[in-house]
């Protein structure tokens, strides 16, 4: 069996699919993306397959390792996020040709179903109250929520009032049996997060997500000290080397990005430099139902799983939904809070190729937004 055929789509919202075809049939897909840049990693994937045509799909991680250390250059998000998806639909086609789920591949499930969290509010959230209630209500265990919208270097007093009335708002919604998440987005810097998180932590959030920018990772371990609540960490970090000084500052929780971070392979292997540090997994996940299916295939087969991010209905997602790439929905349902457990021979979904080919002849120029202060200079988004 040889590799003939490598395909990529841009789809809505914002994403960018891969399709890799063998000779005999065989079709698996991945979703190698970085958001605002898809299109820089199209033509890292198309740079990539030269690697491949002509290969056995079969021996993932040997491709792997010509990929990520075939160029004298390595590294960085573009490449990273190219490899990250030709690596899923490599395992895809493997779960195939074997007749079997990823995770059964990867040493067999140690459960049986992943809980998940449901995203609430936007970058500057009103409503979170009624949010958090209605995603209770759809048996959300566990939310997410930006901490704030734009902040200041160093937070005005109004600033770290309006951080916890939202997530006083959630509590409130949420009651005690659930677990809220805060998002820092890299928003805020070394001084402003050892004045908010003391400030929240008395509303026991589940842990309080990229305090810093990974560019201040040297200052992880002065937050770690000083906080009481857990420290999450990981979807701009690209491999496992990235991780161990984060991991070695104390945080709780890695949460490298299966479309970011080398894909199965590599975030198999964060996992368990993890767990060494007695860390554990919570996969970052803001994408489509590629990501989401190789994210839970991990999940499943992790011991130090904790959750998984997933974005049906995030406000990201204006004009397309995840779902709307599926032939059938059914494996993504929602059970008290959880995704049970994906047992379809690899990545355990079918993708409508109809809609994605129809999807990519409009295609997409997602960007980010770009923030300003009051006085006009750059702020972190």
């Amino acid at each position: 069996m040889k590799i003939d055929r490598i395909e990529t789509f841009l789809v809505a919202p914002r994403w960018l699919f891969c399709r890799v075809q063998t000779d005999d049939g065989l079709v698996g897909w991945g979703e190698p993306v970085v958001e605002g840049r898809a299109e820089v990693v199209r033509a890292a994937v198309d740079t990539l397959a030269e690697l491949l045509i002509g290969e056995d799909p079969l021996r993932v991680e040997h491709h792997w390792q010509v990929m990520t250390k075939g160029g004298f250059y390595r590294g960085g998000p573009v490449l990273s996020s190219a490899v990250a998806g030709l690596d899923q639909a490599l395992w895809d086609i493997a779960g195939q040709a074997y007749g079997a789920p990823v995770h059964a591949l990867l040493g067999g499930p140690v459960r049986d179903r992943v809980r998940i969290y449901a995203w609430i509010g936007g970058d500057d959230p009103t409503e979170i109250g009624e949010q958090a209630a209605a995603q209770a209500a759809a048996g959300m265990t566990a939310v997410k929520m930006n901490a704030s919208g734009r902040l200041s270097p160093i937070p005005t007093s109004a600033e770290v009032d309006a951080v916890v009335s939202r997530v006083a708002a959630a509590r409130d919604a949420l009651g005690e049996h659930r677990d809220i998440a805060v998002d820092f987005h890299g928003r805020a810097g070394a001084a402003a997060v050892r004045r908010i998180l003391p400030e929240i932590a008395p509303l026991r959030p589940f842990f309080a997500e990229e305090p810093v920018l990974p560019d201040l990772a040297h200052r992880l371990s002065d937050i770690v000290t000083c906080s009481p609540v857990p420290i999450a960490t990981g979807e701009r970090l690209y491999g496992r080397a990235e991780f161990l000084a984060p991991l070695q500052a104390g945080v709780a929780v890695v949460q490298p990005d299966l479309s970011h971070a080398g894909g199965i392979s590599e975030v198999r292997r964060i996992a368990s430099l993890a767990e060494t540090y007695g860390a554990v997994l919570a996969p970052h996940c803001p994408l489509g139902p590629i990501s989401l299916a190789a994210s839970l295939q991990v999940a499943l087969a992790t011991p130090n799983f904790l959750i998984q991010e997933q974005s049906i209905g995030i406000h990201y997602n204006q004009g397309s939904e995840l779902l709307d790439y599926l032939v059938d929905p059914a494996p993504f349902a929602f059970v008290d809070g959880h995704i049970n457990r994906l047992d379809a021979p690899g990545l355990g979904i079918t993708v409508d190729e109809a809609a994605v080919r129809r999807a990519d002849a409009t295609g997409h120029a997602w960007r980010n937004p770009v923030w300003r202060h009051d006085d006009g200079s750059f702020a972190e988004w």
